[in-house]
């Protein structure tokens, strides 16, 4: 067929169907780094694969717990590691990509190790991981993503350097035609900031304070969890639920305090939403995010999701 002519015998024709050929061409060239194999980890992996990016090492030095969501993981797996034990499964689902194993903690990854691929998409890291890693991503122009599920809640991060795209506009016609719909193709360029600038932002200030109301208290609650995972070393567990819920509360006051914030802008309930990883908000989190990896064409850096009410809030938030 002129599909496996074109395509060299080497992407299907479901793929093309889904992206076209053209854009498969540099993603069958592309490797990508996913880090954390739980359930958002699992979906992520799953989508690339599915995708057809080059090469894919999946990345995670954690055990198989009774309690992992991910779905890759073969059965009579706890107690192995998460990676080795999400192989067969990932593998299975595209043999022309080259899906491998890497036990290492990324932590002792040093800066050259991710000089090897296109782009890096963390999961399930603590704060100083994912700073480190995007400066790292960010000085060798690398683009970098992350994102994690914590109950109902998910979002996600890009860092795509000094990036530029193409916008599809309507023709602003001179004349008045009957037919309006003629369109131009506008090239645009975004420059995207770190990830300790999104979290580092000065909401006291007198520009940031005017956009407050309109921030979704997603970013605030990232906050909250992303302090609760340095502190304790893991997520909010059911098993220590009322413990949990309490130091919760704290790192919130003292989250926004330290941020000039009011703790009523994140109410009080939100503790009854962010334990676990709820299966249905990881497929979202993990569509969205592995679109923004394929296509690399994101004019945002921010994506929260809340289960509870069924939708997401694209966000662009920095210094500026």
């Amino acid at each position: 067929t002129v599909e496996k002519e074109e395509a060299g015998g080497g992407i299907s024709g479901e793929e093309i169907r889904l992206w076209g050929l053209e854009a498969q061409k540099p993603l069958r060239a592309s490797r990508v780094l996913p880090v954390g194999m739980k359930g958002l980890g699992a979906e992520i992996a799953k989508n690339l694969i599915l995708a057809g990016v080059k090469g894919l090492p999946m990345l995670d030095h954690e055990q198989v717990s009774p309690e992992d969501p991910g779905f890759l993981i073969r059965t009579g797996s706890v107690g192995g590691n998460r990676a080795e034990a999400s192989l067969e499964q990932a593998q299975n689902l595209n043999p022309m990509v080259d899906v491998k194993v890497d036990t290492e903690d990324i932590e002792k990854k040093p800066e050259s190790f991710f000089t090897h691929f296109d782009a890096v998409c963390l999961t399930c890291c603590s704060r100083d991981v994912i700073v480190k890693v995007d400066q790292i991503c960010h000085k060798n122009s690398i683009k970098f993503f992350t994102g994690d599920v914590f109950g109902y809640h998910g979002y996600t991060f890009a860092n795509l350097g000094e990036h530029e795209f193409v916008e599809e506009k309507t023709k602003v016609a001179k004349v008045i035609k009957l037919d309006s719909s003629e369109t131009t193709m506008i090239k645009k360029k975004v420059v995207f900031c770190p990830v300790k600038e999104v979290l580092e932002v000065d909401w006291s200030s007198g520009k940031a304070k005017a956009t407050l109301k309109r921030t979704t208290s997603g970013h605030f609650l990232l906050q909250v969890l992303l302090k609760f995972r340095t502190e304790k070393g893991r997520d909010p567990s059911s098993d220590t639920h009322g413990e949990d819920s309490e130091l919760l509360l704290q790192i919130r006051n003292d989250v926004l305090d330290s941020l000039g914030i009011r703790p009523d802008l994140l109410p009080e309930d939100f503790v009854r939403y962010c334990f676990s990883e709820m299966a249905p908000v990881c497929a979202v989190v993990g569509g969205i995010l592995a679109q923004e990896i394929v296509k690399w064409d994101p004019p945002h850096n921010n994506f929260f999701f809340d289960g509870m009410k069924g939708n997401g809030i694209v966000e662009c938030l920095g210094p500026k």
